[in-house]
């Protein structure tokens, strides 16, 4: 079981992180052999990230909704998420080119992705009563005291050095 930390908590990367949103959006539900084979496609990637930390992923999270399907991702530079998403090598590639073949723009379903180049001065976090989530994985975690007691004094901190 994953150990729940009972207490104010607070994360802070190493440095600069890029946050990467990704998912599809089931359009038309009834035309399953179009979105399940999508669908199929994000846990082998997945698998394939987290067995290779040399390729600098930090953290995964899914994200359900009625008709979306995502994952957030913590990276350590768009450089390597970058590499990672043109390296022939690698299944994301591969995978691209078969939702182009299958789905392509017919509207049936959907895919999407967002990329954040944050740099560690403009983050800030806080988790009560989780286990290491998010930035929580992606860094350190420390107790959410002193100079680390607000979202204000935790940017200002980070600002500060």
């Amino acid at each position: 079981m994953t150990a729940i930390f009972q207490d104010r908590l607070c994360a802070e990367p190493a440095g600069d992180i890029v946050v990467f949103a990704i998912g599809m959006r089931i359009n038309r539900y009834w035309k399953v052999w179009k979105w399940v084979p999508v669908m199929l496609e994000m846990p082998k990637m997945l698998k394939e990230q987290e067995a290779d930390p040399a390729i600098g992923l930090l953290s995964t999270r899914f994200m359900f909704g009625l008709r979306n399907i995502g994952v957030l991702q913590h990276w350590r530079s768009t450089d390597d998420l970058q590499a990672y998403a043109h390296s022939s090598g690698r299944l994301h590639l591969a995978a691209w080119q078969r939702f182009n073949q299958r789905a392509g723009t017919s509207g049936d379903v959907g895919i999407w992705h967002e990329t954040y180049a944050v740099p560690a001065t403009r983050i800030e976090s806080i988790f009560v009563n989780m286990p290491a989530y998010g930035l929580g994985i992606a860094g350190r975690l420390f107790p959410a005291r002193g100079e680390r007691a607000s979202a204000a004094k935790r940017l200002r901190k980070r600002t500060d050095g």
